[in-house]
């Protein structure tokens, strides 16, 4: 082990050790940002290499949450902008995010996906809704999986959702308008049932959510790290909780 790896290693125990359980966040959410970057930083043509170490260092952040004690993470894979990419991009982005699922599937996280499936390739679909099912039981952390996600599409989703179901007992528009409110809505979200992220991350510099859980995010926390995606590393995750932990969360005021 060289010196500085050796040093990393002790700040990051140091970190931890500063750490209280009881203050860490119970919902991260991840805007896993510069995977691109990454790759031209790197002088590497191949821009699906980036997006390969990316998804590389997945399971490090979820391995990182569960001993923190994170009771549930959202990645943002894909938005619904990203789906007008040229055919030639978004193919083995689509392969990569398949066997990127997959795999967390084997690895016993909770996958959930979150995220208009219906914009999707058949198969991109399939694979997300079969690791869904498949670990629907599977105790421990929760790995919201947002493929083809925009919190714009989600919300609309969600009143779609709501009248539909309004409908089916028979109730008008009117007596809807007269009852409507905020968890309405809620309950009809992709996330329906769990906590709202406490602390959302952002890589690669960008200060902007991009749409990313507009519902839920509305009383997060926000962290932005300078560092691509690709070169996040525990300590700035532990950098991430630490800031958390030290904010005053005023909730709107």
């Amino acid at each position: 082990m060289s010196l500085r790896d050796l040093v990393y290693k002790l700040y990051a125990r140091r970190l931890e050790a500063r750490l209280s359980p009881d203050a860490n966040p119970r919902h991260i959410g991840v805007i896993l940002d510069g995977n691109r970057r990454w790759a031209r930083s790197m002088g590497i043509a191949d821009i699906n290499k980036g997006h390969q170490r990316g998804a590389d260092k997945i399971s490090e952040l979820l391995q990182w949450s569960q001993d923190a004690g994170v009771e549930v993470v959202t990645l943002w894979l894909l938005s619904t902008d990203n789906l007008t990419r040229p055919a030639a991009e978004l193919e083995p982005l689509l392969t990569i995010i398949e066997n990127t699922v997959e795999d967390l599937a084997e690895q016993g996280w909770q996958v959930k996906p979150v995220g208009a499936l219906d914009l999707l390739p058949d198969k991109t679909a399939r694979v997300l809704k079969h690791a869904g099912e498949i670990t629907s039981d599977a105790p421990g952390l929760i790995v919201n999986v947002a493929v083809g996600y925009g919190g714009r599409r989600e919300i609309a989703d969600a009143v779609r959702s709501l009248l539909h179901e309004q409908a089916s007992r028979g109730t008008s528009i009117e007596e809807l308008a007269e009852v409507l409110d905020v968890e309405h809505i809620a309950e009809h979200l992709y996330t329906r049932g769990q906590p709202d992220p406490d602390l959302v991350i952002r890589t690669s510099g960008e200060q902007r959510l991009s749409g990313f859980m507009l519902w839920q995010s509305a009383h997060s926390e926000y962290y932005f790290c300078e560092a691509f995606w690709p070169d996040f590393r525990k300590v700035d995750f532990l950098r991430a909780i630490r800031a958390y932990a030290a904010r005053n969360r005023r909730y709107g005021s």
